[in-house]
């Protein structure tokens, strides 16, 4: 029997926005300003969701978890990362890997990336090895380059169990 492998590809920004925490892949990050948004505005978490849930052919993360829902209101975004391994293993899928390029003219993100993927990897119950994220400018053009907000790319690849 043929293994069903599925790659999903996503994409999210958010705007800087004062009086907000900087929130990504799941960890607090000191700097100011931080990222607006109706849950904590981690665009890394909410990039590499979208990954996952179109590799599922299950939509998008704002089908799933509304931006109109009270519910999701200043909502850690571990927890909707948590939701949607949830929701591709209930179709029968596993996750093999991501593949994520944050986009930042600030800060710098190099020393926070290890903490960044041990936080994923239980988070999503898998190998730490299996999260990738590179950090990288837009070499100070577009609305990243005018630091007025973050911009993430997120390829993931999952399997038919």
């Amino acid at each position: 029997m043929k293994q069903k492998i599925r790659v999903g590809f996503g994409y999210d920004v958010h705007v800087f926005a004062e009086n907000r925490e900087l929130w990504l892949g799941g960890i607090k990050i000191d700097y100011s300003p931080g990222l607006l948004g109706h849950s904590d505005a981690d665009v890394l978490i909410h990039a590499i969701c979208d990954a996952i849930l179109g590799a599922a052919n299950l939509r998008d993360i704002g089908f799933h978890f509304p931006d109109t829902d009270g519910e999701f209101k200043n909502i850690d975004s571990k927890i909707l990362l948590g939701k949607t391994m949830k929701l591709i293993r209930e179709k029968g899928f596993e996750f093999g890997n991501v593949d994520c390029t944050v986009v930042a003219e600030a800060p710098k993100l190099n020393p926070h990336i290890p903490t960044m993927q041990k936080c994923l990897s239980e988070v999503m119950a898998v190998d730490i090895d299996d999260i990738s994220i590179k950090a990288t400018t837009s070499e100070k053009m577009g609305f990243v380059g005018r630091k007025e907000g973050i911009a993430v790319y997120a390829t993931a690849l999952i399997f038919g169990l």
